[in-house]
């Protein structure tokens, strides 16, 4: 049995924060937007906080099958746990009616693409699903936990006139324009341990400690991130901010407080 707390990677991004949020408290000049946890080699998952004070980009990542047929080695599925959010925060998931590839094309060129995103109001506690495919953004004012296919793979369709590229073409080819579907969006009840997931490529689980019945043998190695408590296996343990990796769930032990997600590949 093993097990590996992941080094972070603070990246900063124009739409980060100065002053970030607990756990992670020390204040920076420099606007960090995210927080990654540096992935075993050949881990096909990544697990990154994020936090925002602007709007990111809208934006759409490719399935495996579009990602191949571009020279690129894998898609982009991806999920978000909402661990804080002000008053009147959103995230844009979807567009407020079908679009084909001419008319995505010429709403992210005008930038009517900002008032065609269909915006969803968030609180502390949300879980969103997001396929390959599906045209989203994630407003200020929000910290989440981001879980996805490790791939770095992102068409930019409209960035509110900042300077960086856009990928306009690839990104209108590869996207599905539509309404967002009633089940990629749920309340999780903290109290409560439960599968959230099990998609193509993600398994997620949110599980507190006096129940850990979403977690079976078969699982296979997973990726741990604690939102309360302490959870540790084969001697190394994690804390709020951290991230363990385990190849075997009969190593866990949790505190009597513990709550966290768990995240496994799906093959």
């Amino acid at each position: 049995m093993a097990a590996q707390k992941l080094a972070t990677i603070s990246v900063e991004k124009p739409w980060g924060m100065t002053n970030l949020p607990e756990p992670f408290t020390a204040a920076t000049p420099l606007r960090i937007g995210e927080i990654w946890f540096q992935p075993r080699a050949e881990e096909p998952l990544l697990v990154k906080y994020l936090f925002t004070s602007e709007r990111l980009s809208i934006q759409v990542h490719p399935s495996d099958e579009d990602a191949r047929a571009r020279g690129l080695p894998a898609g982009k599925e991806e999920c978000w746990y909402i661990l804080d959010a002000e008053p009147g925060a959103s995230i844009g998931i979807g567009t407020v009616r079908p679009l084909d590839v001419e008319a995505l094309r010429a709403a992210a060129n005008s930038g009517e693409i900002e008032k065609l995103i269909q915006w969803h109001a968030v609180e502390a506690g949300m879980f969103f699903h997001i396929p390959a495919g599906t045209i989203h953004a994630i407003g200020g004012g929000i910290s989440l936990v981001e879980i996805q296919q490790n791939s770095d793979i992102t068409y930019r369709l409209y960035d509110y006139g900042r300077p960086r590229e856009l990928n306009i073409v690839d990104g209108a080819a590869v996207a599905s324009a539509r309404p967002m579907a009633a089940e990629l969006r749920r309340r999780v009840d903290p109290a409560v341990s439960v599968r959230l997931l099990e998609s193509g490529h993600l398994g997620i689980a949110h599980v507190v400690a006096n129940d850990l019945s979403p977690l079976a043998a078969d699982l296979g190695p997973m990726t741990i991130v604690p939102l309360a408590g302490t959870v540790a296996a084969s001697g190394v343990s994690a804390t709020p901010g951290e991230c363990l990796w385990i190849d075997d769930i009969a190593a866990l032990v949790v505190s009597p407080d513990a709550r966290f997600l768990a995240a496994w590949h799906r093959s």
